[in-house]
């Protein structure tokens, strides 16, 4: 089965480049608007009426140019800053000489900033400086003279450019810091569920060959020290950490990525399992089930992650308890969660026992039981009196997917 890829785009640019193109177009309609009101005014219509009509092909072609960073090209900025400042220069041509130093806007208006803030979102504030520096001289030269109104509109607009241009730098700063986070999260879990695999398999049978060996003894023994051996040196690899390398973040112009490839796992069924099928298989002479007579219904990622903790809980019963313990399960179907109950009559665990094996690297409570519960939203109680037993209670919320169902559910 080939391996799958997730993709997780996060981007707070994205929102942004839109407001960007509902802006032109406003800004288009508003510039029309001044001059249809003051058209009586231009000494020469025609040519506001041309640079419009320019203006507004080149407003309504470029849409898709500033729908995301990729389209927005530095030839597309060139050309966009182009007609803006065309624009600025012709004002004096088509407007009467009164108005323009009576402050009068110019041709494009406020649709300017539009393609200086094209600028800042794509480069940052350092290119918003200059676009906005070169809108800047160009309205120095339409006007004659610094103005006063000129001067505060020219620097309203360096400012506020270079302030988004900042913030835009700071936002792609916070994504490549989420992405990483994402990443190290997506390890932490593959390096937890392959601890708790390698614990219900390989672990388990190193020990049972060093306890058996040192029983035999002779050639048995020495191979009961070997995998004695072998048993802590994985104990302290699984502990130590496994970062999976097929797990990488990237940063991309269109917003930080974070891909995820998913290696194959075993098909199941389509819909709901029935926890009591997966439950079924431990009951024996000294395993008592007690089920509710209705199917208790679980994702099927759910259903196996509850029946692995189930056997790890029963594994725990058989190594400290002895092979004459006896073990109860109980399953209670309740309207918002599934609780697992597994209760022996063995000698129960010491106090602090728990914390000392998790520092040893013995992975069976922490990783085998308690993570995979954590894995599904839910929790894992574990009560034990010395001399009374040790009852472990598994609590699963309806819907729970666990890590391999929520990522197919992302996908």
């Amino acid at each position: 089965m080939p391996r799958r890829e997730r993709v997780m785009r996060m981007s707070v640019e994205l929102p942004l480049w839109r407001a960007l193109a509902g802006y032109r177009v406003l800004t288009m309609l508003y510039a029309i608007g001044l001059c249809a009101t003051a058209y009586s005014h231009f000494v020469r219509p025609w040519l506001a009426v041309a640079y419009y009509a320019v203006l507004v092909v080149w407003t309504l072609a470029t849409l898709p140019r500033v729908a995301s960073a990729p389209a927005c090209t530095k030839r597309f900025l060139a050309a966009d800053l182009a007609v803006a400042l065309t624009g600025i220069l012709l004002t004096p041509l088509a407007d009467n000489h009164e108005r323009i130093a009576g402050g009068g806007p110019t041709l494009p208006s406020i649709w300017t900033a539009g393609a200086v803030l094209a600028f800042a979102l794509k480069g940052g504030w350092r290119w918003a400086a200059v676009a906005s520096t070169a809108v800047a001289v160009v309205n120095l030269v339409e006007r004659g003279r610094p103005a006063r109104d000129t001067v505060h509109n020219v620097i309203l607009v360096w400012v506020a450019s270079i302030a988004i241009g900042y913030v835009v730098e700071v936002a792609r700063a916070s994504e490549r810091t989420l992405a990483r986070a994402l990443e190290i999260e997506a390890a932490t879990r593959e390096r937890e569920r392959l601890a708790r695999d390698i614990h219900d398999g390989v672990l388990q049978v190193l020990a049972m060959v060093k306890r058996r060996g040192a029983a035999l003894g002779g050639e048995a023994a020495e191979l009961g020290r070997l995998a004695g051996e072998q048993e802590v040196a994985l104990r302290t690899l699984v502990s130590g950490g496994l970062v999976p390398v097929s797990r990488v973040s990237e940063d991309a112009s269109d917003g930080a990525v974070v891909r995820v490839v998913e290696e194959p796992y075993e098909d199941g069924p389509a819909g709901p399992v029935d926890l009591r099928s997966l439950l079924a298989p431990y009951a024996c002479g000294r395993v008592s089930l007690a089920e509710p007579g209705a199917p208790v219904l679980l994702p099927p990622a759910a259903a196996r992650e509850v029946a692995a903790a189930v056997g790890a809980a029963l594994d725990n019963v058989r190594r400290h308890a002895g092979e004459d313990a006896r073990a109860w399960l109980l399953v209670e179907d309740e309207p918002d969660e599934v609780v697992v109950t597994v209760r022996d009559d063995g000698p129960g665990i010491p106090e602090g026992r728990l914390a000392q094996a998790e520092g040893e690297g013995r992975l069976g409570v922490a990783q085998s039981i308690r993570g995979r519960l954590r894995d599904l939203g839910g929790g894992a109680e574990l009560i034990s009196v010395p001399g009374q037993g040790t009852e472990v209670e598994l609590k699963i919320p309806k819907g729970a997917e666990g890590a391999r169902g929520k990522k197919a559910e992302r996908r």
